[in-house]
């Protein structure tokens, strides 16, 4: 047991047990202050007004606790003042704020041997910094909390924020070191009340004391010393942005001044839903009078601005509600039936030869277009920001469940259902251009400029092996339907096809005389089809790499290859701004959409083949009835390119990323 010296000048307070003095500055040493507390050990200086201690409370069965000290070193007497003011305040505002259950609550306040000691409650647990230090290092991420994290931590600190706020106190000093969760239940704590103020008008005069943390405390309160409710607001927005960012406040206005909450979006390295964006955005105003007024008004917009791809507890429906609900899943039922058995009539395989007549084919035009109507649609639902680069390729995994985008040099894995961030997948040194999902969901391949493919567990995040061979960037990938075969296509002109459970190449074709940007199996996985940077496509024999035929037509490069979920169309994205409809069966060209204005990137047939999509360069995606060849409906909510987007297995979700750096969730629309 050791004994510790209370002299805050002392270097190395710490003695044996049974010193009379210190042996290191030579102070008489006080076994128990006031007889009933045991200082163990310091926990932090108070540069110059003293020092907090952790104690034990012998009248209690030596409970820990915490003293704080006071012994200002001040120049004058009203400073000395100044800090016996401030330290009697925070004394008296524990007093009055201990009743809630996440504030430390006043032991004891006293004076001894010329000091002031203030005894309060012990919160056994971890500060914010510690834990984000702590995570960063379990997790190697350079801020491992995500969106919903932050909305967490929000939903348990506002409520603290609004009941003191509601008491006439402004904390004016929160920030992740003053918010500590507590070990037993987890819930956190704001402690450090020595900056709080009573809200007067003495609080608001232009000659208050400037008191709280650059970075985080607002301008007012750095400039005039003024502190209001939206003070405090401004510091939890801050504290929010270092622990999602990972970058610290202090240190950016040191750099920047306040510059740098305008532009915080800069600092995301990972996305964030548009909704929490607009909630972040408010918090950190710079001018007082646009910043959020009041905790309730937080509270509020968190819950009106859920992320719409977060599900909602059934609680929330009132019993009209549930019955609408109701009443449209059965009315949706019934259309799906409807359109299902109109869809199976017309493009079941055992009537596919009704098509090859021209009578038929434009009495399938008429019913296809007396039925546009019915097409369905898709509205944005999320925008998800904070990407590093363009979003270049997506993925959903079969159970709909999990999305994967790329990130530059990473590939980010989250919740569709409750949006949070579930890995990131470090290991790529270069760009990651493409990523698929095998189709039973467990494994994620990706391929990237540094001219390899990596094999992730999806339900780890671990990285299982690397395939090696392509001389150039991985651009494009393509996973047969039974998961046996990954096709691989380069820049270095070689398309690669790769044996997924023993990770062997089969084989390798040289046939292009330009970058492989595109490849795709068809559905009984037979044949391969591949783009080429001059326009052409080939199809290949999967199973011996013969060559099968080759379509010539396009005037730019191929980007995208798409067969229809029978196999009997090949359809084509082009930089030359079309998108062409082969005929696999005859080999020959069936028809074009017109309708971009850019070259075009990405085409997909909706699950049940209803419907062809495709993205261009000129910010849209349009959903295509490819039999009319009509343009049904126009997505329009990108910034930028549209450089990608995928359909969910049952198609009621599509995800949509681009060189605006946001990923975009559309959901089907009644």
């Amino acid at each position: 047991m050791t004994i510790c010296c209370l002299n805050p000048d002392c270097p190395n307070p710490l003695n044996r047990h049974g010193e009379k003095f210190c042996l290191t500055c030579g102070a008489q040493l006080v076994e128990l202050l006031r007889y009933r507390y045991r200082v163990l050990r310091v926990l932090s200086n108070e540069g110059g007004f003293g020092r907090t201690y952790l104690a034990e409370d012998i009248d209690k069965l030596n409970e820990l606790c915490v003293i704080k000290q006071l012994a200002p070193k001040a120049d004058s007497s009203w400073a000395l003042k100044k800090a016996i003011e401030l330290f009697q305040q925070e004394a008296k505002r524990l007093q009055e704020l201990g009743e809630h259950p996440q504030i430390p609550t006043l032991i004891a306040y006293f004076e001894e041997n010329s000091y002031l000691y203030l005894v309060q409650q012990y919160i056994d647990g971890q500060n914010l910094l510690r834990e984000l230090n702590s995570r960063r290092q379990a997790k190697g991420l350079h801020s491992p909390y995500s969106e919903a994290d932050i909305r967490n931590i929000l939903h348990d600190l506002l409520p603290i924020l609004k009941f003191i706020h509601e008491r006439g106190v402004i904390h004016r000093d929160i920030k992740p070191q003053n918010i500590v969760r507590r070990q037993s239940d987890g819930k956190l704590n704001l402690i450090d009340f020595g900056s709080s103020k009573q809200l007067t008008a003495r609080v608001f005069s232009k000659t208050g004391t400037s008191i709280g943390s650059h970075g985080y405390s607002p301008i007012e309160q750095i400039r005039d010393g003024t502190a209001h409710p939206a003070s405090d607001l401004f510091s939890l927005g801050a504290t929010a942005f270092h622990l999602l960012t990972g970058n610290s406040p202090f240190k950016l206005w040191t750099e920047h001044g306040y510059a740098w909450v305008s532009r915080w979006h800069d600092y995301l390295k990972f996305p964030v839903s548009d909704e929490f964006t607009q909630v972040l955005d408010k918090l950190l105003k710079k001018d007082i009078h646009q910043r959020y007024q009041s905790a309730d008004e937080v509270i509020q917009d968190l819950h009106n601005k859920l992320p719409k791809s977060q599900s909602v507890p059934k609680s929330y429906f009132s019993n009209r509600d549930l019955k609408l609900q109701v009443a449209f899943t059965a009315f949706a039922g019934v259309m799906l039936l409807v359109l299902g058995k109109f869809w199976y009539n017309q493009f079941n395989i055992n009537t596919i030869h009704q098509y090859t007549r021209q009578s038929d084919q434009a009495s399938s035009e008429k019913q296809f277009n007396s039925s546009s109507s019915l097409m369905p649609n898709f509205e944005l639902a999320v925008t998800v920001r904070g990407y590093e680069s363009s979003v270049v390729s997506t993925a959903i995994t079969p159970d709909g469940n999990t999305i994967a985008s790329t990130n530059n040099t990473t590939v980010q894995l989250w919740s569709l259902t409750t949006g949070q961030a579930i890995a990131t997948l470090f290991g790529h040194n270069n760009r990651v251009h493409v990523i698929q999902i095998s189709p039973e969901g467990q494994t994620l391949v990706s391929g990237s400029a540094d001219n390899t493919i990596k094999l992730w567990n999806l339900a780890n995040g671990q990285q299982i092996t690397t395939l090696t061979g392509h001389s150039a960037p991985v651009k494009t990938l393509s996973i047969s339907s039974d998961g046996k075969i990954l096709a691989s296509g380069s820049d270095d002109k070689t398309i690669k096809l790769w044996n997924l459970s023993t990770r062997e190449l089969i084989y390798t074709i040289n046939a292009h005389t330009g970058s492989i940007r595109a490849i795709t199996f068809s559905p009984d996985r037979k044949i391969l089809a591949s783009g080429n940077l001059d326009g052409s496509i080939k199809l290949w024999n999967a199973e011996t790499g013969r060559l099968i035929h080759t379509f010539t037509g396009h005037t730019g490069r191929i980007n995208s290859l798409a067969f229809d979920r029978n196999g009997r169309y090949l359809v084509s994205a082009s930089s030359d701004k079309t998108i062409n409809i082969w005929n696999i069966q005859t080999s020959t060209f069936a028809r074009s959409l017109i309708g971009h204005t850019g070259e075009v990137t990405t085409v997909n047939f909706s699950p049940d083949g209803m419907m062809l999509a495709s993205s261009s360069t000129d910010k849209t995606i349009k959903l295509w009835n490819y039999i009319t060849t009509k343009n049904i409906r126009t997505l329009a909510k990108h910034g930028d390119s549209v450089e990608t987007f995928t359909f969910s297995k049952d198609g009621k979700i599509l995800i949509s990323g681009g060189a605006d750096k946001t990923l975009r969730i559309w959901r089907l629309s009644s």
